[in-house]
């Protein structure tokens, strides 16, 4: 009897996985403890960031710091009580924000990301998940010319794999984006990019498309792991026990502890991140922004607009903090005071971050166990590419890109 591959935690990266491998003629049972794409997959930006080949950990992260911590208005926030718990995590963090490091992490994220939209759209192809995807331009919007020049070390990254910006300053950015105000007096604009207008609408579509494939979604909370000869062969649930050879943890920052059952402690934090949705908002920007001085995209959806993004690490226990979503509201006040809205929205989930900041996406040595998290700010992004590469690991196809560098194992398993 062929027995079904289970896949554990239904956001991007869990339905994407599900649907590549039912492309293979894989039988494919979801398992989520939530609602599908309720997690970091429905509060993110939705942007497909190709753009984002620069980890938060740069070689400049050292200088920012101080500043970081002592201004109330910057995107980086600390929940101080967790700072001890928090600091082996933070020192390995901290160990990768030079230039070696940086230029390691960037090599290996151009390959998950720069083909994302592409990506996308491959997997939904002939599906009505398609219309929730949308071609867009993107623009990095400054207060001023010089600091776009400051932010020389991530513009030389992308021009290595062909983003040139077509630079706009005064009043040329209103005749781009008439949204702003005279608070930003530079955009820096890239084409051949794309958003999904609505990622919770995105995520319930391609559920849907797991299902009429033949899929199973079942609700529940995994307890426990069965192995036989040291190859996984059950998984144990809340709602019942699952027969399997493979099994795929898939489910973001709770794959901390599921990882954890399987005695291994993985370094994996959640960089909180927030988001305020402006509900029928008067005025639109015309394509999706990244919002420097704050640290966070700006995205239309429909008639609102979307503001997510900054970094708190507090781990996921304590509860939101007021100043990111001050922050995000002062910033968003400063640059668009045409705006008027109806009421906002606000929201605050977990990113799940390595020190390297790069995801875990493989096989643990031979245990039929694979992993696909870890993807900080790009899971939304990558998570179609995730899926792909996990499909073609176990049906034995050698993926056209170098996957050494996003093994599992090199976190001495």
């Amino acid at each position: 009897m062929v027995k079904p591959v289970i896949v554990i935690g239904a956001g991007i990266c869990g339905i994407s996985t599900a649907i590549w491998l039912q492309r293979s003629n894989f039988e494919v049972v979801l398992l989520d403890k939530a609602e599908p794409g309720m997690g970091a997959s429905y509060g993110n930006a939705g942007l497909l960031a190709q753009w984002a080949i620069v980890p938060v950990n740069e070689p400049s992260l050292w200088k920012q710091i101080p500043r970081y911590l002592i201004d109330p208005m910057s995107p980086l926030f600390l929940k101080w009580s967790y700072l001890p718990k928090l600091t082996p995590w933070l020192i390995k963090f901290l160990q990768n924000a030079n230039r070696s490091g940086s230029n390691r992490t960037i090599e290996a994220l151009i390959p998950l990301l720069t083909d994302s939209v592409e990506q996308h759209k491959s997997l939904t192809e002939g599906t009505a998940a398609a219309n929730w995807i949308a071609d867009s331009k993107f623009s990095y919007a400054y207060r001023s010319l010089e600091d776009f020049h400051k932010d020389s070390f991530g513009w030389e990254c992308k021009k290595k794999v062909g983003m040139v910006p077509e630079i706009f300053t005064g009043n040329l950015v209103q005749d781009v984006e008439p949204i702003c105000g005279s608070f930003i007096d530079c955009l820096a604009v890239i084409s051949g990019q794309g958003h999904i207008v609505n990622p919770q609408g995105y995520i319930r579509e391609l559920m849907k498309v797991f299902s009429q494939n033949g899929g199973k979604f079942i609700n529940a909370k995994v307890e426990d792991f069965g192995f036989q000869n040291e190859k996984i062969s059950t998984v144990h649930t809340d709602n019942g026990q699952f027969e399997c050879d493979r099994a795929i943890i898939t489910a973001g920052i709770w794959s901390k502890e599921l990882m954890l059952k399987l005695g291994l402690n993985i370094p994996l934090e959640a960089e909180r991140g927030y988001h305020v949705v402006y509900k029928n908002a008067s005025i639109l920007p015309r394509n999706p922004m990244m919002m420097t001085i704050g640290k966070f995209g700006v995205t239309p959806m429909g008639s609102d607009l979307r503001c997510a993004g900054t970094v708190e690490l507090g781990g996921i226990k304590l509860g939101p903090s007021k100043a990111p979503i001050k922050l995000l509201r002062r910033r968003v006040a400063e640059a668009f005071p045409k705006m008027s809205y109806d009421k906002t929205e606000e929201w605050f989930g977990f990113r799940p971050t390595v020190p390297d900041s790069l995801p875990l996406i493989g096989q643990l040595k031979e245990s039929g166990v694979y992993t696909a998290f870890g993807h900080q700010h790009i899971g939304m992004t990558s998570g179609p590419k995730t899926g792909r590469l996990i499909a073609d690991i176990i049906n034995q196809r050698s993926p056209n890109i170098d996957i050494s560098v996003y093994d599992p194992n090199r976190y001495n398993l």
